[in-house]
């Protein structure tokens, strides 16, 4: 296995594989990076470096006990990038991870970054406020925390099979593989982990970060994303970034890099020759 340790004492999981201009994928909650099979497969097959890691606490990096924030998650990625050397990058973060990678850009510059997918992202920011009145209360994230502490391996489950894929919509139909690939990934990390990333993404604004980003950036969401309010994030988060274009595709769910994996390859594969 692949690893290396943070300048705080965390040992990381990564897979590396290929050569090439590199694309990194960073995971969302409360899974691993093994999340991005589907991606990874079909870049590195496309002639791309392709490097995607398990967040501190998430999939076989250190159960540590803290640190579980997004200025931690951001630090940790930059000693990522800078062990394997990473420039010109493509960087990809879905849900949770976006919020990484933004967070990533603002604490840490671009110098080694050229390009940045978010799909249904985080950001700007979740919560309901008056500045963001399609955001989600409180109840909602202590809702999260709450099925952990009571009983992780069950609601994981019904996250899966419900609202994460879409597959509690009408006529929808529930995929067995990818709701055990998901349950899988989440029982890996740490219950301490993922509880503590419930407030790492749901209580930060990420808006001075996204002010500090000029690279392209291609933000991804579908509108009937259950986990993310699609209104409260993507179109707001184009409108802050200096340089974003907002791809929106009606009806879909929030993972949709599993979902409509042909079609979200081909648009980041356009994105980046672009």
């Amino acid at each position: 296995m692949a690893t290396m340790t943070t300048p705080d004492g965390v040992e990381l999981f990564y897979k590396d594989w290929g050569s090439g201009r590199p694309i990194l994928f960073s995971h969302g909650w409360p899974l691993s990076g093994d999340d991005w099979d589907s991606q990874m497969l079909f870049f590195l097959g496309q002639g791309f470096r392709v490097i995607a890691h398990d967040r501190r606490g998430h999939g076989r990096s250190a159960q540590v006990s803290d640190g579980h924030d997004m200025n931690h998650y951001a630090d940790d990625l930059a000693a990522l990038v800078d062990h394997l050397d990473l420039r010109d990058a493509v960087l990809v973060g879905h849900s949770a991870g976006g919020g990484e990678l933004v967070r990533y850009l603002g604490r840490h510059g671009e110098s080694r970054v050229a390009k940045v997918v978010l799909i249904s992202s985080v950001v700007p920011s979740q919560q309901l406020t008056d500045a963001n009145p399609d955001g989600q209360p409180p109840e909602v994230f202590a809702g999260l925390k709450q099925g952990i502490a009571a009983n992780r391996s069950a609601f994981y489950r019904e996250v899966a099979a419900g609202p994460f894929y879409g597959y509690n919509r009408p006529g929808a139909e529930p995929n067995e593989a990818v709701i055990e690939n998901w349950w899988r990934q989440g029982m890996m990390g740490s219950a301490k982990a993922q509880f503590d990333c419930v407030d790492a993404f749901a209580q930060e604004d990420y808006t001075d970060d996204l002010k500090k980003i000029s690279v392209p950036v291609l933000v991804m969401q579908g509108d009937d994303d259950q986990i993310v309010p699609y209104r409260s994030t993507a179109p707001r988060a184009v409108e802050i970034l200096a340089n974003g274009t907002l791809k929106t595709y009606p009806g879909w769910p929030h993972g949709i890099p599993t979902t409509n994996a042909d079609v979200v390859n081909a648009d980041i594969l356009e994105f980046i020759k672009s």
